[in-house]
């Protein structure tokens, strides 16, 4: 019999978390129907039916000299969420990725006798292995979004499912491309390149005039060349001043959200390290991926670094099967050279294609019924 509960606090810190958390949230809905939902998240999660106590905007904040700028009202959020949910407690507490601000709260709440779960792996495959401490003293249980992750946290010690990345479900194995570019206003014929900056204010401070000058190279040699931007809420404000000098750009089209349908419709995409450059692949787009931080934050990350690839599809396919461009080798005209180096080879694109559905296909699962049936057990004990 399922354990009745009444309350799941989650926090998420960013849009990508935000997206996973809301697809994990009607399974739990569905398992526990009279279910209250309490903490942080965006609007897919909001829409979802959580209860969201702080804005999600307050912690999508990454980097070392980025956090330090932030770090006051960050630890604040933290100190008084914490003392809500001791006030009132959950029945489970889910920390959505995020793990530098969940792990922390995760383990003061598990002391208090609150069981606690870690959704989504933090990536201690790729730097910082000595987190996996942390995470064993946080966390009851990981739900692991990639298929690896569970054999390395077992053998520490820590329990974990493989419950699939729930993009793979909700991105169709076959995108409709036709039907993407339809929606956006877009023709058959258009030559489409997706703009994927990222959706932080730092992200954007140091990807978009790299990008945005790259699409001017790029428009040099392909004059019909229509770039594709999608801009999340609260973006436009910090993306104006880099349009602004970038006036020469020709037919670059905004669009609000909708950020799968634009990687839908494009035959190529500069896309920003994160969440987005698996995102991309699932959609079977190829792309070049780049990435620059302030320089202490580089250095910083660059000792801490465990493998040769930064690129989730590059990470899964231990390969590095598209470009990565990062911190000095992030420059416009190498972004503009390795987006025309796939215009320039559509063979290789159908080879990385078929990469790509191998990838979809391996990170396949019931992400919403496999977690819920975790969340169960651990509650069973």
């Amino acid at each position: 019999m399922t354990k009745p509960i009444s309350q799941i606090a989650m926090v998420a810190g960013e849009s990508s978390g935000d997206l996973l958390a809301s697809i994990l949230i009607p399974g739990l809905k569905s398992a526990w129907p009279s279910l209250s939902l309490v903490g942080i998240g965006g609007p897919a999660m909001a829409k979802a039916g959580l209860d969201s106590w702080w804005p999600i905007e307050k912690l999508s904040v990454r980097g070392y000299v980025e956090v330090i700028r932030h770090y006051k009202e960050i630890v604040g959020i933290r100190k008084a969420l914490k003392n809500r949910l001791l006030q009132s407690p959950p029945d489970i507490f889910i920390g959505v990725d995020a793990p530098d601000f969940n792990l922390d709260l995760a383990r003061d709440l598990r002391a208090k006798g609150i069981p606690t779960v870690q959704y989504v792996c933090p990536s201690i495959w790729a730097w910082r292995f000595e987190r996996i401490t942390k995470i064993r003293a946080s966390v009851d249980h990981v739900l692991c979004i990639f298929p690896f992750e569970k054999a390395l946290l077992e053998k520490h010690g820590i329990d974990a499912t493989f419950v699939g990345h729930p993009l793979a479900n909700f991105i169709p194995e076959k995108p409709d491309k036709s039907a993407a570019r339809k929606h956006l206003g877009l023709s058959e014929n258009d030559l489409i390149l997706a703009v994927l900056p990222g959706s932080r204010r730092d992200e954007i401070h140091q990807m978009a005039p790299r990008f945005l000058a790259a699409v001017e190279m790029l428009q040099a040699k392909y004059p019909s060349l229509i770039p594709v931007l999608p801009v999340a809420p609260g973006m436009l404000s910090w993306l104006t001043p880099y349009l602004a000098q970038h006036p020469n750009i020709k037919h670059l089209k905004l669009v609000e959200g909708q950020s799968h349908a634009v990687m839908a419709s494009a035959d190529v995409a500069m896309v920003t390290s994160g969440t987005a450059t698996l995102e991309t692949a699932l959609f079977k787009c190829p792309m070049v991926i780049a990435y620059a931080m302030p320089w202490l934050t580089w250095y910083i990350t660059q000792k801490k670094r465990l493998q040769p690839w930064v690129g989730l599809p590059n990470i899964l396919c231990s390969d590095f099967v598209v470009p990565e461009l990062l911190q000095h080798q992030a420059t416009p005209q190498a972004i503009a050279s390795s987006v025309t180096d796939w215009l320039n080879h559509p063979q290789r694109v159908q080879q990385l294609q078929a990469i790509f559905s191998n990838l979809h296909e391996s990170l396949r699962a019931d992400t919403a019924s496999i977690a819920t049936h975790a969340i169960k057990k651990i509650l069973a004990r």
